[in-house]
């Protein structure tokens, strides 16, 4: 029992660790029944080319997106590929592969911390005017006495696609695809929305940002929307 409790907390400590390598910090997992609250502020599919540099750069900076694409499995739109030139071209660490592993546990973690009402998980990861949206959402849900309960079954690769320099500021958004079972519960346990058993999907499109300049590794969600 000992030795399997050992090895549960070096999975965890691991885990941890490669997401705070990669997006910086602690987050959430899959979307609850109830959509996650959209910050409708901005736009990420869809954000100004402030700061775009123009295709090109050396070999040994990154793998680009059509090399990522065939070697490393990373996923980048077309559409995406100056913008990521552009943010390594600033902080030469940014490697597009590393960053969809970090932000599909990012994606994960915030979902579930989301779902289950966990602020204190949440606070760090999100932008502030995000994590006001998602503590709406959350106050909303405990004023009814509903709970939220998410199976994620699958998800579709993540893909980056869009990515530029907002000046100082990095900015990627990526796609997320995921199936999952979601329902909300009342106080009785009765099934008020989503259906048990029925597997939908659901698609993210979520942007995280991080200041170049800054000795802080960690990028946050600064804005989210669907699909």
């Amino acid at each position: 029992m000992e030795l399997d409790i050992l090895i549960m907390a070096g999975v965890a400590v691991f885990v941890l660790y490669r997401l705070y390598l990669v997006l910086g910090t602690k987050t959430g997992h899959e979307r609850p029944p109830e959509r996650l609250p959209d910050n409708k502020e901005r736009k990420p599919s869809m954000p100004a080319g402030l700061g775009q540099a123009p295709v090109g750069g050396s070999d040994n900076v990154i793998p680009m997106p059509r090399q990522a694409r065939a070697g490393s499995g990373a996923k980048v739109a077309d559409a995406a590929h100056d913008g990521v030139v552009a943010i390594t071209r600033v902080d030469p660490t940014f490697d597009p592969a590393k960053f969809i592993e970090g932000a599909k546990m990012a994606h994960e973690m915030i979902v579930d911390a989301f779902a289950a009402g966990d602020r204190q998980a949440l606070r760090p990861l999100l932008a502030d005017d995000v994590y006001q949206s998602f503590e709406g959402a959350i106050q909303a849900r405990e004023a009814a006495g509903h709970r939220a309960e998410v199976t994620v079954v699958g998800a579709k690769p993540s893909e980056i696609v869009d990515a530029q320099m907002r000046q100082r500021i990095a900015e990627v958004t990526v796609k997320f695809v995921s199936e999952m079972v979601s329902v909300t519960r009342d106080a009785a346990g009765a099934i008020v929305d989503g259906a048990a058993g029925v597997v939908r999907e659901v698609t993210d499109i979520w942007t995280f940002a991080r200041d170049t300049r800054s000795h802080d590794p960690n990028w946050k969600l600064v804005a989210t929307a669907t699909e």
